[in-house]
This record gives structure tokens, C-alpha cells and sequence, in this order.
């Protein structure tokens, strides 16, 4: 066999290794946070809080206890987490809140929320439905919006 040949099956076979182990290391992670999912779920409280303010900040910058800092995994150290401040009763605290209804919490209002630990995971309205501002599009959002109403009027 020529080089070339050997080459190209020595580089498929690393890039077929590498896709099964990948796949496999996605499950065993899909598993993990399944696990945690129940563990938030299971410890869950409804509360009600005053949103005060709410940011993405790093883990440091959030003003988070020493404990959680130094238990949080060197990738979360570094990224930007949507932190909420809220008054709950008497105490002031930052809490770590869901990706999903990060948009959703509005300011300066108070809120039912479903608490676990120093995760925010849901918000309803205290005093009926929450007004939400609609978030405002960039110009790359507003683009791909009129790409899509282009191509759905041409089919």
C-alpha cells in the first residue's frame, strides 16, 4: 500500500476512536445531570423574593461564599453565570440563577420563586403575571429573522 493510503486509514481510525469516545462520555454526562436535575428538583422551595438586580458575572465577582468558589470546577470559575441579587425576608443574597429564565425575571419586583440552594430555578409573578420588556435584537438576530420569512415565502 502507498503512504497515502496509510495515512488516511491511520487518521480515520483516530477520528472514529475519538467519535465513540465522545459519545460515550455525552451519555455518561446526559446521565450525571440527570442525576443533579432530581437533586435540585428534590430540594426545591417556593419563596418569595425582591429582585433587586441581576448581571452576569464571574463566580469571584458575585460575591459568592469562599465554599462555593472553591468547589466550583475551574470552567466555571471563568465563565460569565447569570447571578440574581434578592432580598428574601431581612437578608440580602446572590443566587445563581437558570440560564432559561434568566430574560424572564423582571427587576425591581417581587416574585415567587422556586429556590434550591443558591440556584434560581423558577419565577412566577406574586401579584399576577410578570411584564417582561421584550429582549431587543441585535442586527445578526433581526438578519437571520428576514432570511427565515424570505425562505418561508418562497416555498
Amino acid at each position: 500500500m502507498s503512504t497515502h493510503v496509510i495515512v488516511l486509514l491511520v487518521i480515520m481510525a483516530i477520528l472514529l476512536a475519538t467519535t465513540v469516545g465522545l459519545y460515550f462520555l455525552g451519555k455518561r454526562m446526559e446521565k450525571r445531570q440527570d442525576e443533579q436535575r432530581a437533586q435540585v428538583e428534590a430540594n426545591a422551595r417556593s419563596v418569595s423574593l425582591l429582585i433587586i438586580d441581576k448581571k452576569r458575572l464571574k463566580l469571584k465577582d458575585a460575591g459568592m461564599p469562599e465554599a462555593v468558589v472553591a468547589a466550583a470546577p475551574w470552567y466555571t470559575r471563568r465563565a460569565k453565570l447569570p447571578i440574581v441579587k434578592v432580598k428574601a425576608g431581612p437578608q440580602i443574597l446572590n443566587l445563581i440563577c437558570a440560564e432559561e429564565i434568566f430574560d424572564a425575571i423582571p427587576l425591581k419586583k417581587e416574585v415567587k420563586a422556586t429556590v434550591s440552594g443558591l440556584y434560581l430555578t423558577g419565577v412566577r409573578g406574586l401579584h399576577g403575571r410578570l411584564n417582561t420588556e421584550p429582549v431587543k435584537k441585535g442586527w445578526r438576530a433581526k438578519l437571520a429573522d428576514r432570511l427565515n420569512k424570505m425562505r418561508g415565502q418562497a416555498r
